[in-house]
């Protein structure tokens, strides 16, 4: 096995609040190494463009505790096509890096994985996505800032709700999975969740909304996941709307304000920990495999399996938020 004199580090797809700890992480434990570490800005799209920079322990002071990422990110659809790989190995090769870690989702590890399998790349990669859908890790560098923002922003918004007898139609990110919104729900007492992974329709949710009305409730939150069948917040509320004419009702749509912000400090330990974990199974002569945590105890999935599959919600966590909506 090739000994690891350089090591290249980049994030890729959406950011994510921690990736900066990561990056920190890997840097450090790599030098800590006698490793050089160059990071690589804008994901694969620098790594075609040769967009390379030396980087040294002062290079990521301070960093832990800003949002996004210091090495930029990008899509790169030409990274589908092998011919693009092809040259993005050769300029690995030309930068004399050995290795590299890749910081991103599934769409990042999808690519990192013909690094490994089509040309003998060595690479690691760890899951930073505030969409928590990553399997193989309990959970994603920044999900739990995610989760934390949208709380914030949730409970500011029941206060106008309960001062107008407003029902808010509240819409979080999450792409195909309810991680963030039944996480958050639960946290807000938000009285209906709707999550891609649980079928709902309009009428059940309508003939809840005017349950809890007859109770006096006289305000609501209704948590919708992006990516579910019966569309939008809006478009939710909308269907709701020419049920209940007498409903007074507001879509808020969250958006990226979820992905900005200073990571919490559970997304820093956790960026922390799986980059130096990345670093170290490099050196131990692992590759085409994701860092994540299971039961608090470092775990290795295959990048085929951690693309292949997504973690599921907990259903047991759905029902709980249901009742305590009563």
């Amino acid at each position: 096995m090739k000994k690891i004199d350089r090591i290249g580090v980049l994030t890729s797809g959406g950011d994510a609040p921690g990736m900066n700890a990561a990056i920190r992480a890997v840097v450090r434990t790599a030098i800590y190494n006698k490793i050089d570490v160059v990071g690589i800005m804008r994901g694969y799209s620098g790594l075609l463009e040769k967009q390379f920079m030396s980087m040294q322990s002062h290079s990521v002071s301070k960093i832990i505790s800003y949002g996004g990422t210091m090495l930029k990110s990008s899509r790169c659809p030409e990274f589908h096509q092998e011919k693009y790989r092809r040259i993005a190995v050769d300029n690995l090769n030309e930068a004399g890096i050995d290795a590299l870690v890749v910081i991103g989702g599934d769409g990042s590890f999808r690519g990192a994985n013909h690094l490994d399998k089509d040309y003998g790349f060595r690479v690691v990669g760890i899951p930073g996505t505030i969409d928590n859908d990553i399997y193989g890790t309990d959970f994603t560098i920044g999900f739990d800032t995610a989760i934390n923002t949208a709380v914030s922003a949730i409970d500011k918004l029941r206060d106008t709700a309960d001062s107008h007898n407003l029902v808010f139609f509240v819409e979080v990110m999450g792409r195909d999975a309810g991680f963030i919104a039944l996480n958050t729900a639960l946290a807000t007492g938000a009285e209906a969740t709707i999550v891609p992974e649980i079928p709902a329709d309009i009428d059940s949710l309508c003939d809840y909304l005017l349950l809890e009305r007859r109770k006096n409730k006289t305000s609501g939150i209704i948590v919708v996941a992006e990516g579910g069948d019966l569309g939008s917040a809006a478009e939710i509320a909308a269907k709701v709307k020419e049920k209940i004419p007498n409903y007074e009702m507001r879509v808020t749509t969250l958006g990226h304000i979820q992905r900005g912000g200073a990571p919490s400090c559970n997304d820093r330990v956790l960026a922390g920990t799986l980059g130096y974990e990345a670093v170290n199974a490099l050196l131990r002569g692992m590759s085409g495999v994701m860092v994540g945590q299971v039961n608090g105890r470092t775990a290795f999935t295959p990048f085929e399996e951690a693309c292949s599959r997504h973690n599921e919600i907990n259903r047991k966590q759905y029902e709980i938020a249901h009742i305590l909506s009563l």
